[in-house]
């Protein structure tokens, strides 16, 4: 028997970003814009284009440009079913819309909105709270990629491991081991230099100064009953930041998987699993 996907999703906000209007729609509507302050991203850029983010090992979701008006709006569908696994005839795609509104002073409103149909199933409710919680600390990274690297290309760094406990446990000893301060506070991690710029739950986000500038999101989440990961991104925007990557990436996942968490005796192990990040 078809279900039809009937029960709508929807999920509205916006933000205040530095920029104009061109300077705003480079960080939002192109290849090089997205993977600056989002994920990976490959972008055909025009109406018809077709659409893809990495979202960590032989992960990723795809979609194409439906709506392309630079530089005030651009609308596209990403392929929900198949991101979740799911019979296409159960769901619509995903459908997000950023409209760009130039105001005075040197900024630009960005409004966001992302909807959706489904069955009413309860993982789909789960999918929507989860995915404005996770979406959100996003968009602080692209104020201040707009506000101190406009335009500039990124090289990425990610690493993770995941701990069988609660985040809220996890949070707490992977922001006392690097010794995070509140906002402003001038922060050394791991030979990195820079200053706190956001503090959110269970994430801090961080504008890097040396030995490569960037930034530097450090977060943890939970992945399930008594599971939770630790993780790290970093935007650097350097000539050298590929060379920085290829040495200091293998050296983070090594840090996280040997970060000492008090785990539950039930457990019996200490042991860490790396984990993919989403």
């Amino acid at each position: 028997m078809n279900t039809i996907p009937n029960v709508p999703y929807r999920l509205e906000f916006s933000v205040e970003v530095p920029g104009t209007p061109q300077q705003v729609w480079q960080a939002i509507a192109t290849a090089k814009g997205m993977s600056a302050w989002f994920l990976p991203t490959e972008m055909e850029e025009r109406e018809g284009g077709s659409l893809h983010f990495t979202m960590g090992p032989e992960m990723g979701s795809d979609g194409h440009v439906t709506r392309w008006d630079p530089p005030r709006r651009i609308v596209y569908e990403e392929d929900w079913a198949a991101l979740m696994g799911k019979d296409p005839d159960v769901l619509s795609p995903l459908t997000s819309e950023f409209l760009v509104e130039a105001q005075s002073g040197g900024t630009c409103v960005v409004r966001v909105t992302s909807s959706g149909f489904g069955t009413g199933a309860d993982w789909e409710s789960e999918f929507w709270e989860d995915m404005g919680v996770n979406w959100m600390p996003f968009f602080d990274n692209l104020r201040l990629y707009l506000k101190h690297f406009p335009g500039q290309e990124t090289t990425q760094l990610e690493a993770s491991a995941s701990y069988p406990v609660d985040a809220q446990a996890l949070w707490s000893a992977l922001h006392d081991a690097l010794g995070l301060g509140g906002e402003g506070a001038k922060v050394e991690i791991r030979g990195a230099t820079g200053t706190v710029e956001r503090v959110g739950e269970r994430q801090v986000l961080i504008r890097l100064t040396a030995p490569v500038p960037g930034m530097l999101s450090v977060f943890a989440y939970g992945e399930s009953a008594g599971t939770a990961t630790a993780g790290v991104r970093a935007y650097l925007f350097s000539a050298d930041a590929a060379d920085y990557v290829r040495r200091e990436e293998p050296a983070w996942h090594a840090w996280l998987q040997g970060l000492e968490v008090a785990v539950p005796e039930d457990t019996g192990s200490d042991v860490t699993q790396p984990a993919s990040m989403t």
